[in-house]
Formats: structure tokens, sequence, C-alpha cells
């Protein structure tokens, strides 16, 4: 993971695949590490509902990042 060699990283997840994270956020030591979620599914949105997946994102990155 990007954040062990102390590269700030995001992760992001849909709303189906959040427990399958956290699990693997804790079998890889990074218990608790947090990750931006989208809803799912992505392959079936319109292109309205990308951006708003996208600027949903880049407000949780921000966040996660510190940044705002």
């Amino acid at each position: 993971m990007a954040e062990r060699l102390g590269v700030p990283a995001v992760a992001v997840m849909t709303t189906r695949f959040v427990s399958a994270a956290e699990l693997m956020s804790r079998v890889l030591g990074m218990p608790g590490f947090a990750f931006a979620v989208i809803d799912h599914p992505v392959s079936s949105a319109t292109d309205d509902g990308l951006r708003e997946m996208a600027r949903a994102t880049i407000e949780q990155m921000r966040g996660l990042l510190g940044l705002g």
C-alpha cells in the first residue's frame, strides 16, 4: 500500500464491496483504514450519475487527506 511508503493515498470502494475492503484492510495490518465509498453499481450509471459519483469521491478524498 502506498501509505506504508509515506505516499498519501485514498482507496475508492462501491457500497457493495465495503465489507470486503474492511476485511482486506484488517488482513493487511491496517485496521480502520478509511476509504471513499460510492454507490454501486458503477457500470450501469448514467453520465450524470458518474459525474455525481466523481464529485462525491473528490469531497470524500479531501476529507480523508485532510484537505478540506
